[in-house]
């Protein structure tokens, strides 16, 4: 099975969420023995289309631009078994790199109008075999219906050979990279290109993985804004802001869940399995907790109902702590904030 994967995000090794998912994917792909090849349309030299119909009329099956698409990606794409169309969510839909590409694929059609029925409308016939698609996209808003005009265009691209394998959307996806969550996502991305490759469609386990949000929509927007605003008062580009390590701050009780289960290391939690209370003892008091299992921490607003551990302190020293501005333990030694009860659970946080 040869596989063609097109990549159409601007953004590089590192940077690129999209690149980041369809790499697993295609991973599990070649696992399960398909001939793949990732293409950057970054990369390569691709005109728009004009609108002429040469493709058409004059020279049938070729366009009459000489560029990278019809010496090369044309003819891989019509002799591929599989195409994915990975492209970051721009304003609803595929970027303008994919839109490109897309377009270009017009000399696979013939011209002439095909009415199958009124529900189906009029179509055009192909001109040779339509290969397999699977779309894949990432997305900044945390909501999974950001997708819902992408997936109702990708069904449509495709109607006409009714060979739409798969849709893999994941929102949120700048968060992926930093929550706990990311991780059971991208090896369920992984193994939906074996499935993929070896039954021929992802089975709905598979997609129930992939498709579980990040965390509480609420909270990843809280942690987004509060890191655009650190970005904004610095100056720096979100490229800037993780080359020189950016700490954020909480300035919320949203944004403190938020960083603070988004720092959660299951790694560091083996064993260790509970419920952590915070109450910041401010002149308006608020609370929080964290559910803490081996693999998951689930956090809340309020007062739990029974804690295995209950810190109480400013919501300043802990927004210090967290931005890095102070040590956690040194404010303890030093009476900035108590803790009362299971200490480990304090310590499930952190990369190292």
């Amino acid at each position: 099975m040869k596989v063609l994967a097109f990549n159409s995000s601007a953004r590089p090794v590192g940077q690129s969420k999209t690149l980041l998912v369809l790499s697993r994917l295609v991973k599990g792909m070649a696992e399960a023995g398909a001939e793949v090849e990732i293409v950057n349309l970054r990369e390569k030299k691709i005109n728009d289309c004009i609108g002429c119909f040469t493709c058409w009329t004059k020279t049938p099956g070729a366009c009459i631009h000489q560029d990278d698409m019809t010496r090369e990606l044309f003819p891989k794409w019509m002799a591929a078994d599989i195409v994915i169309y990975a492209s970051p969510l721009y304003h609803f839909t595929v970027n303008a790199a994919m839109k490109r590409f897309i377009e270009r694929t017009l000399p696979v059609l013939k011209p002439y109008l095909i009415r199958k029925n009124i529900k189906e409308g009029t179509t055009h016939p192909l001109r040779g075999p339509h290969p397999a698609a699977v779309f894949v996209s990432v997305a900044g808003f945390p909501d999974e219906s950001v997708f819902d005009a992408l997936s109702y265009w990708a069904r449509a691209l495709t109607s006409r050979g009714n060979n739409l394998v798969a849709e893999i959307y994941i929102p949120g996806a700048e968060a992926m990279v930093h929550h706990w969550r990311g991780e059971e996502i991208l090896a369920a991305v992984e193994q939906a290109g074996r499935e993929i490759v070896l039954q021929g469609s992802v089975s709905p386990s598979t997609m129930q993985q992939i498709k579980q949000p990040i965390d509480d929509p609420d909270l990843v927007a809280a942690i987004s804004n509060s890191s655009w605003k650190a970005m904004i008062a610095q100056g720096l580009t979100p490229a800037e802001a993780d080359r020189q390590g950016l700490n954020y701050r909480p300035d919320s009780l949203d944004s403190f869940m938020a960083m603070l289960s988004f720092g959660f290391n299951p790694a560091k939690a083996e064993g260790r399995k509970g419920v952590l209370q915070f109450a910041f003892t401010d002149e308006n008091p608020q609370e929080c907790y964290f559910v803490i299992d081996e693999k998951s921490c689930i956090p809340h607003a309020g007062r739990a109902e029974q804690a295995d551990c209950i810190v109480s302190g400013p919501f300043e020293v802990w927004a210090d702590i967290i931005q890095g501005k102070a040590d956690g333990g040194q404010m303890f030694m030093e009476g900035k904030y108590t803790a009362e009860g299971n200490f480990p659970l304090m310590m499930v946080f952190g990369k190292n």
